[in-house]
């Protein structure tokens, strides 16, 4: 019943054979990786509206100039990271950047900043779908919440399908968004052109301060978050079909191009026809009803706006799991986060991710102008690390035209590193504090993540001057089979107290990651582990681990001819303190429940042993 249900909503597994054959071409990488940066054409015009409406009509005067600037560090950091592309065509943008040119604290710094814009970009963009939603309909403003908790959970769905799937299905809503503001913005160009502007529809709002310098600088950092997403693309150039590179660099210059055009398109558009939103409704929404002047046509707009930003959530879910699998591959997160789910993504980085955005969504109420300020520190602190970082690349490496690499990485560094301290300083008191701190407590973690996993290597490692004791004398024929996954301490007293009584055992390894079993394979016989126990490797092409073990251990049961059943010694690693057991797989737990709820139904009588391995720290 399970396995049916599973299949529906997330469809069947995939072998690992056909990872290479889930890449994306270009035309899918751009419907996958671009949707947060165009998508952030709602929140960020909306958030430069309110910036200067403060100023009343003086201050929406500048709405164009603010939005040139945003719009040329966009055109800079586009070109800086095509760089990072061709330096680092194996993804992890601003972290592997970071930590390689940088040192290891400003990587995990970049890395913990990018997490949380991940986490960020998916609560605003799909509150901010529901705001455009309300705008039309407003009897939905007080569901603002509860709607997007829905949204959260379908896009979570399709991204559990797997990445060429939910490619597929953001085709029809980023295209269809990107056709439909050109033609806005065509329209727009033409009334402009042959009518004028005709005055505000709707009463400016009063000046509650003159224009300053600070206000046109608070503009510049609400509406820098169209600039939040640029770097989706560097972080997943292995999504990519070969050549990887090229396409990769193809797709983030297409993506810039667009969103420049259609961010100073409709910005220019909301300042010539001098636009102003009422209440309960969005700039996006007002601009449109003032150059389509059609209720459905209006209607017809918000909801594809509505569906780009419910699909612009799509890009952390590409981004926040390829992140947190390197970082865990590094020992910075749980294991756990690098293994590949049946559908050949990364399910536990995805379910992190739509769990940590639906708390965010539930404690802001659905808020997208609460969010705002915690948005885009986390990604300009990641830009300025990975442009410095590249810096100190080509510096090293040199190579033709290293020296205009180099300008072009430090003039995108400077940009991103001032608007940094404008953003940070104009959104402090406002929520920005709370990112601060969030960052150096993420750091934290990682190195205690990391401290443990260490200390274990210590504790099970074995030394280069480790000798295998003898194998115990004669025992009993009773059949048991010690479940491995690696080589260590832990598993080789496993299989001395295995050998104290019987004869006949057996290691046996499922290999959810190809090239593990051979690698373990060497290892085994180099140690001369043969003499107690012959090592069996089962692949596993659909990563799962309960169901070949089980059939090995049938089979198993029916060419001895024995009448009995195996006994199982599962090795267990049992860590000091409570909370590291969050950062082991658990996989001697489910396989120890696994067989007792066999037992139950089937009537498999089989004798289960622990070995508890007891970790010191």
């Amino acid at each position: 019943m399970w396995r049916t249900v599973h299949e529906i909503l997330i469809g069947p597994p995939l072998p690992t054979q056909q990872i290479a054959e889930k890449r994306l071409d270009n035309f899918r990488a751009l419907a996958a990786l671009s949707p947060a940066v165009l998508a952030s054409l709602a929140y960020a015009n909306q958030e430069i509206f309110l910036g200067l409406a403060a100023a009343g009509a003086a201050g929406l005067a500048h709405s164009l100039d603010v939005a040139l600037i945003i719009a040329a560090q966009l055109a800079l950091l586009a070109l800086s990271y095509t760089q990072t592309i061709t330096a680092y065509p194996g993804g992890g943008g601003s972290y592997a950047v970071a930590r390689e040119n940088l040192g290891l604290m400003p990587g995990l710094v970049a890395a913990a900043a990018l997490m949380i814009d991940y986490v960020l970009n998916v609560a605003v963009s799909l509150t901010a779908g529901v705001a455009a939603l309300a705008s039309a309909f407003p009897v939905l403003w007080e569901h603002r919440t509860l709607l997007s908790l829905i949204l959260l959970v379908a896009i979570t769905l399709i991204n559990l399908r797997g990445v060429q799937e939910s490619g597929s299905v953001m085709l029809i809503p980023v295209y269809l968004f990107a056709i439909t503001y050109l033609a806005l913005i065509a329209v727009g160009v033409v009334r402009a052109l042959t009518i004028g502007p005709a005055g505000p529809t709707v009463t400016p709002p009063e000046a509650l301060e003159p224009v300053t310098f600070l206000l046109l600088l608070r503009a510049f950092a609400a509406g820098a978050t169209a600039l939040t997403g640029v770097e989706a693309v560097s972080n997943a150039v292995p999504v990519f079909k070969p050549p990887e590179i090229r396409h990769a660099n193809q797709t983030m210059v297409v993506m810039a191009a667009l969103m420049i055009t259609l961010f100073v398109g409709t910005v220019g558009l909301t300042q010539h026809f001098d636009v102003v939103a009422g209440p309960q409704e969005t700039i996006l929404s007002a601009l449109t009803r003032r150059v389509v002047r059609s209720d459905a046509a209006h209607v017809a707009v918000q909801g594809v706006t509505l569906l780009m930003l419910v699909v612009a959530a799509n890009t952390s879910f590409v981004g926040f799991p390829r992140l947190t699998s390197l970082l865990a591959r590094d020992g910075y997160l749980p294991n756990q986060l690098t293994l590949l789910g049946e559908r050949l993504v990364f399910t536990n980085g995805i379910m992190l991710l739509s769990g940590l955005a639906g708390v965010l969504i539930a404690a802001f109420r659905g808020d997208t102008h609460s969010l705002i300020p915690l948005f885009a520190v986390g990604a300009f602190l990641a830009f300025t690390l990975s442009q410095t970082g590249m810096v100190i690349h080509w510096l090293k490496v040199r190579g033709p035209g290293w020296w205009a690499k180099s300008l072009l990485n430090g003039l995108g560094a400077l940009a991103t590193g001032v608007a940094l301290l404008v953003i940070a300083a104009s959104k402090l008191i406002h929520g920005a504090w709370i990112v601060m701190i969030l960052i150096p407590l993420l750091v934290l973690m990682f190195r205690s993540i990391q401290s443990h996993y260490a200390e274990v290597r210590a504790e099970l490692s074995l030394s280069e001057d480790f000798i295998l004791p003898s194998p115990p004398g004669p025992a009993s024929g009773l059949r048991v089979v010690v479940p491995v996954a690696g080589l260590h301490r832990g598993v080789i007293e496993a299989l001395r107290y295995a050998r104290s009584f019987s004869h006949r055992v057996v290691a046996l390894h499922i290999e959810l990651e190809p090239g593990s079993g051979e690698r373990l394979h060497e290892a085994w016989e180099h140690m001369g582990l043969d003499a107690y126990a012959a090592l069996t490797v089962i692949r596993s092409p659909y990563r799962r681990l309960v169901q070949p073990f089980f059939e090995f251990l049938d089979s198993y049961d029916v060419a001895s001819a024995d009448g009995d059943l195996a006994t199982v010694m599962v090795p267990e690693l049992i860590p000091a303190r409570w909370w590291h057991h969050l950062l082991h797989n658990q996989t001697a737990w489910l396989l120890k429940m696994a067989m007792l709820y066999r037992r139950r139904r089937l009537g498999f009588v089989r004798a289960i042993i622990d070995y508890p391995v007891h970790m010191l720290k």
